[in-house]
Parts: C-alpha cells; structure tokens; sequence
C-alpha cells in the first residue's frame, strides 16, 4: 500500500468523529483531507490546529494535526501531537507507526523502538513498520534484532532495496562485533590474521593482505583456503604464474572429511577433545558449503577462536549475497548511499560525496542522504558546503549527537572555534564513548585559550592518539598549568610514540612487497 493511500485512510478515520460535531466543523476537516492529499502539508496545519482547538479531546484533529506536521518536517512538534491521541486512545496503531518514524527522523531511534515494536506485534503484514522498526535497530547496533526484521523482509518483499541494504549492513554489523570478540580472545592468531587481510584485500590494499595472508599461513600451514586468497593477490598485481604455484598448494592440503563417518573415525583423541574437533570440522564444512545461516546458529554459544573465526566470516558472507542482490535492483538511493558509506571508510571522501549526490537525485528531501553528503564534505576538507547543509538539518534535529559533533567539528575547520564549543559539548554529552569528539572539543578549548577546560578531554581521547601529537597538546596543557613533572612524563610519551612510529612504520612497509611464493 501506498504512502498517500494509508495517509487518507488513517484521515478517513481521524475524521469520522469531527462530522458530527457541525457543518463548519466538517467543512474545514474536509479542507485540510484535500490539502493533504495534494502534499500541501503546510497550509493543511493551520486548518488542524483550528479543529484541535476546537475539539480538544478528540483525537482525530490531533492526529491528523501531528501527520501535517510530520510531513511538513517538523518532527518535534509532531511527536507532541502523536503522544495526546495515543493518551486519548493507546490502541491508536497510526499514532504509533508515526511516532515511531517521527523519532527515526529526530535521529532518536530509542524512543521509536516501542511504538515500532507494538505496531509489528499487532499487524505483523505491516511492511512500513516493520521496515522502521529494522532501521531503529539497526542505528542503534542491535544489529542481531535488526537482521531478524530484515530477514522477514527479505521474503515479505524482495523488490524493496532498502530491505537488502539494511540486511547487508546488519550482517556487517555482526561480522564485526565477532571480530572485536576474536580480536579480544586471540588477536594476532592465525584465525584473527585472515580476518585482518580480507579487510585489507576487500580495501584494495593488496600488499597488506599479502602480508597477514602469508602471516597467517606461517602459524597454520595448513589453513584451508588461505592459498587461494593469495592467488587472488598476484592475480591483482599482475603475477598469474604465481598465483598457479598458490593454487596448486591449496590442492594438495589435506582435504575436509564432512562425512558423519570421518567424524565417528577420529577415535585416538579424548572425548571432549573429539566432540571440539568435530564441531569446529563442522562449521568448516558448512561454511565451505556454503551454509552461512546454520554456521552463525551453531557456533552462536561457542566462544573459541576458531567458531568466532568462522561465524565471523559467515556473517561477511550474508552480508556480501544481500549487498549482491541489492546491487542486481534496479538503480537506487539505496545503493548509492551503501556504496558511499563504503568510500567514506575507506576515507575516499571525494568518491563518498559523488554516491551521496547520486542517492539525493533519488529522494532529493531525504535527511539521511542530506546529512551523509554534510559529513563527506566536512571530512573531506569543504566546510562551506557541509556548513550549508548541516547547519540546516541541525534545526530538524538538535539533539542529534551525530550532527551536533560533525556541525562543530566544520565549524572548528572554519576556523570558528568559539562557535564550535556548544556543537562539540553537545555531541560530547550525547555520546561520551565517541573519542574524537573529545579531541576535537579539546581542540576548540585550546584555541579559545580554556586550557582547564580542554584537559579532561585530551586525557580522553588519548586511545585513539596513535602520533603522539595529544600527547604532545596535553604536555603543554600542564605545562601551562604549572604541573611541570606531568609535562615531562608526556613530552617523553610524546618523543617515544614518534620514535616507535617512524621505526615501525619502515620496518612495515619493507614487509609488505609482495614477492614471489
């Protein structure tokens, strides 16, 4: 069912209530339904606020008073319509769904999680509610839940490329947190080093695959398929002979028994050692077969390096078919805005904003595309065309931590420090975990001289300070304040990070050409 279709169903509906109260009444009900329908969301506003005046415990005025606003764009006020109908009636379904979207679009998926939910459990054909619930989850990285949703999707309605992006990015989403796991439990093991070169070889940075592929090889020699990746590499380079010499080693490892009858041979292992064995065999099999689905249930309580390993490239695997079948729809915004969200991580900011651009020509309003394009600007280096447009949809949604940081961080690149502040603090308090926020709001503090101010914030964005250079801002902070023992402590962090750096940073790239097998 259409957009404009369910919209005058839902006024059909609101309206029933008002006709009986007077002609007037209803002539300006019938007006506002018109105004509607044409897309005149604005004019049909004044003639809603008359009747919820006029009937102020009715719902039906207010309702349809709340869809005006929601689709004029004025999402605060609407969600402030929305939740009177739904104390006047709860079991308002419309007023659910949209206050749901409302909050999708004040960038508040939290709060649209319940109404979502509660409109799903009661029309489980809703596709529209469904499909917001999935998105809800999705930006709040419940990216198990989410896939569940878009699974069901996926079978509901196949044609909708929004269904398979957020499919995609919630597999990618779980093969990443399993990666984190793995990272945890066995970071530099043969399983964790694969996993770190098929980043790298999906980047095209084929001499860093190279390097972690052949890591990798020299730990487990006999890891299946990691030949293979090789030859993938020379391919790209340009050595087919070399990649005949990987290939024909992959051929020659021992191949994988996934009968039940090799599995019942294994005799000269302890019990528990066998049932390991053969359930590790197991998700290998299944994933070479092909069987993503049951490797991701199976090892779903199993958290050794080698089931995280192999549930982690399973999720990969789901993730790429639904990416496929979404690249085989017809064009999209949905596929532009996937692959501008692959440039913009793999920091080819000008490549980013083309796609963004590409999706807008889709869905031109779109707020989502609108704000990806702000953000490729600002990362990209144009902060007067990020400012145009972030500056515009920040009213839309002020609490917005997403917005309010990436506003300051252009404004700061504007040279606008001052200006910059309440943006970044802002971000800073609607998410504290985001550590570049904290080093772009010590930033602004420095510049604008609050040396007391800026210091918390360096110490909490010194994780993510891979130069030393806050290291280096942090030490003069001190300095400032008269704590000359902390500025030496950190001048010496600083001098040593950037000695370690240089050193590691050679010692790398001479271990990164590829050479022959």
């Amino acid at each position: 069912m259409s957009f404009f279709m369910r919209l005058g169903m839902c006024l059909v509906f609101c309206l029933v209530p008002v006709y009986a109260q007077s002609d007037d009444l209803a002539a300006k009900s019938g007006r506002g339904k018109k105004l509607m329908a044409a897309g005149k969301f604005e004019e049909a506003i004044p003639i809603y606020r008359d009747l919820v005046q006029a009937l102020p415990d009715n719902p039906g005025p207010m309702m349809n008073l709340g869809l005006a606003l929601h689709m004029a764009g004025h999402e605060r006020e609407a969600v402030s319509k929305f939740q009177p109908v739904l104390k006047l009636e709860p079991t308002h379904l419309p007023a659910r769904l949209f206050l749901g979207t409302a909050y999708l679009k004040l960038n508040e998926p939290a709060k649209a999680i319940e109404p979502l939910k509660t409109v799903v459990q009661a029309q489980p054909d809703n596709l529209e509610a469904r499909l917001f619930l999935g998105q809800a989850l999705l930006s709040l990285e419940r990216f198990q839940a989410a896939a569940e949703q878009f699974e069901r999707l996926s079978e509901q309605a196949p044609e909708n490329p929004k269904v398979w992006n957020g499919l995609g990015l919630s597999h990618e989403g779980l093969a990443g947190q399993n990666f984190e796991e793995l990272e945890k439990a066995a970071a530099g093991s043969a399983y964790w080093l694969v996993l770190v070169a098929e980043s790298r070889a999906k980047a095209d940075q084929y001499n860093r695959a190279f390097f972690f592929y052949r890591e990798a090889l020299a730990k487990m020699p006999n890891m299946h398929g990691v030949h293979a990746m090789l030859a993938e590499v020379y391919r790209k380079n340009g050595h087919p002979d070399w990649a005949a010499i990987e290939e024909k080693k992959e051929r020659k490892l021992p191949p994988l028994d996934c009968s039940d009858a090799g599995e019942a041979s294994v005799t000269a292992r302890s019990a528990l050692a066998r049932k390991h064995s053969n359930k590790s065999q197991k998700l290998e099999c299944d994933f070479w077969a092909g069987r993503y689905h049951q490797v991701a249930a199976s090892s779903k309580e199993v958290n050794t390096p080698e089931a995280i390993f192999w549930r982690t490239r399973a999720y990969s695997e789901l993730a790429r078919q639904a990416f496929s079948r979404l690249a085989q729809l017809p064009p999209s915004g949905e596929a532009h805005e996937l692959m501008a969200k692959i440039h913009f991580g793999q920091k080819n900011y000008a490549a980013s904003i083309k796609e963004w651009q590409e999706a807008l020509k889709f869905s031109p309003e779109n707020p989502y595309y609108r704000q990806g394009l702000g953000i490729s600007l600002s990362a990209r280096g144009d902060y007067d065309g990020a400012r145009r447009l972030l500056e515009d949809l920040i009213k839309q949604s002020p609490d917005s931590a997403e917005l309010n940081y990436w506003f300051g961080f252009t404004l700061l690149g504007l040279e606008k420090p001052g200006a910059a502040i309440p943006f970044l603090e802002k971000g800073v308090e609607g998410d504290p975990t985001v550590l570049p926020a904290h080093r772009d709001l010590a930033r602004a503090y420095l510049r604008t001289g609050q040396i007391e101010k800026a210091i918390p914030h360096l110490e909490a964005a010194l994780p993510i300070d891979d130069e030393g250079s806050l290291y280096y801002q942090l030490a003069l902070a001190y300095g400032k304040r008269g704590q000359r023992e902390l500025e030496k402590e950190l001048l010496r962090k600083f001098q040593e990070i950037q000695n370690s750096a240089t050193v590691e940073k050679k010692r790398f790239e001479q271990q990164i050409e590829i050479t022959p097998p």
